[in-house]
C-alpha cells in the first residue's frame, strides 16, 4: 500500500517558521508518510495530497502574506481534505505557559476552510536573524529561539496518527 501523502507549506519571514515546518515533515516521514516541505508561495495545487499542514510567521498579529495567499489561492481544494494550521512567532515562553488562540485572520481562515485544528509555536529572533522586524525585536532585547522541537513532533506525530485512521 501506497503512504499517504502529506504536504506541509510554509511562509517564513526569517526562517523559524520553515524550521517548524521542516521538522514536521520529518516527524511525518520517519511515521511512514510521503511528507512534502514547500514554501506556500510556491504551491499552486494542493489535490495530490491526501492531507495538509498550513503554517505561517505571525507578524503583527497577521500571517505572513505567502501564507495567506496560498490558502487562498488552494481555498476550494483545501476545503475537501484534511487541513491543519500552524502559527509561528510569539518570541518568548507564553507558548509554554497556555494555548494560544489562532490570531483573527487565522481564525475566519479555519472557518472558511473547515481547518481541523490550529496550534502556536513559538518563533526565534537571534543574533544572525536579519529580517528587519525581528531586527528590532533583538534591538530591544527580545530574542531568542522559543521553538520547543519536542512539542512540534509531538504535534507532527498526532496529525499522523489522525491522518493514519482516515480512509
Amino acid at each position: 500500500m501506497k503512504p499517504k501523502r502529506v504536504l506541509v507549506a510554509y511562509g517564513s519571514r526569517a526562517g523559524a517558521t520553515a524550521g517548524i515546518a521542516e521538522e514536521i515533515g520529518q516527524t511525518l516521514r520517519d511515521d511512514g508518510f510521503d511528507a512534502v516541505v514547500l514554501p506556500a508561495d510556491t504551491v499552486t495545487d494542493v489535490s495530490a495530497y491526501d492531507g495538509v499542514v498550513l503554517g505561517g510567521a505571525l507578524c503583527a498579529g497577521h500571517w505572513t502574506g505567502k501564507t495567506r495567499r496560498c490558502a487562498r489561492r488552494n481555498a476550494e481544494q483545501l476545503r475537501h481534505r484534511p487541513l491543519r494550521l500552524f502559527s509561528s512567532g510569539p518570541v518568548d515562553t507564553s507558548v509554554y505557559e497556555h494555548d494560544i488562540p489562532p490570531v483573527r485572520g487565522v481564525a475566519r481562515r479555519m472557518r472558511k476552510l473547515g481547518a481541523r485544528e490550529h496550534t502556536t509555536f513559538g518563533g526565534a529572533a537571534t543574533a544572525d536573524t536579519s529580517e528587519p522586524v525581528a531586527r528590532h525585536m533583538i534591538n530591544r532585547g527580545k530574542c531568542g529561539d522559543f521553538r520547543n522541537p519536542e512539542r512540534i513532533r509531538a504535534w507532527a506525530h498526532h496529525i499522523g496518527t489522525e491522518l493514519g485512521a482516515t480512509p
